[in-house]
């Protein structure tokens, strides 16, 4: 791949990330100040599952291509993320097409809070280490870094777009707080249970 054409694939990224960023916290807005029978809120519930899907197998497919095409190697923290992130997909896909199934099939079984409660566990931890990391990145030094040294440094800067403020970290952490916000958007809104 060309260096023009990383460029290109990295600004994409980074417009998806700020896009996510800007559409999610339109959407912790609504929740918690127009809650009241809100269609928008109303559709990420009914969706949930499809949009969750998409976003985790975008950000794994990215993931890979920017290791596997680009030839960025992963640091530690991120392969770390990538634990926690590539599940993900699954079980939002198993998840979707067991209640598109359910519903050609007029079943009552739905295990809509199972999987909120299994993706949130991994997608927390995630968090986690994703939030670490970015710390690390934005805020810490080179000596700071947990990074072994026979790999690459958490610390290397492989993109930098938008005056330097999405990066792979930048972009880790988008995904993870968007998929966090959906399910707890999913969970909540018209549901009297706790998580």
């Amino acid at each position: 791949m060309s260096v023009e054409n990383i460029h290109y694939f990295n600004m994409f990224l980074g417009l998806g990330a700020i896009f996510l960023q800007v559409f999610f916290v339109i959407i912790l807005f609504l929740f918690f100040f127009n809650k009241e029978n809100n269609k928008f809120l109303n559709f990420i519930k009914k969706y949930f599952l499809i949009i969750g899907f998409l976003i985790s197998f975008f950000a794994s497919v990215f993931s890979l291509i920017y290791s596997e095409i680009i030839g960025f190697p992963p640091c530690e923290l991120c392969w770390y993320q990538r634990v926690f992130m590539f599940p993900q997909v699954f079980l939002f896909g198993i998840a979707f097409l067991e209640k598109f199934t359910q519903n050609i099939f007029q079943s009552d079984v739905c295990g809509n809070n199972k999987i909120i409660k299994y993706s949130m566990s991994l997608l927390s931890v995630g968090f986690i280490i994703s939030l670490y990391q970015n710390i690390v990145y934005y805020f810490g030094n080179k000596v700071s870094v947990p990074c072994d040294a026979s790999g690459i440094s958490c610390y290397k800067q492989l993109v930098s777009e938008f005056g330097g403020y999405i990066s792979i970290p930048m972009l880790s952490l988008t995904t993870f707080v968007s998929l966090i916000v959906l399910l707890l958007v999913a969970y909540f809104y018209k549901n009297d249970e706790l998580l």
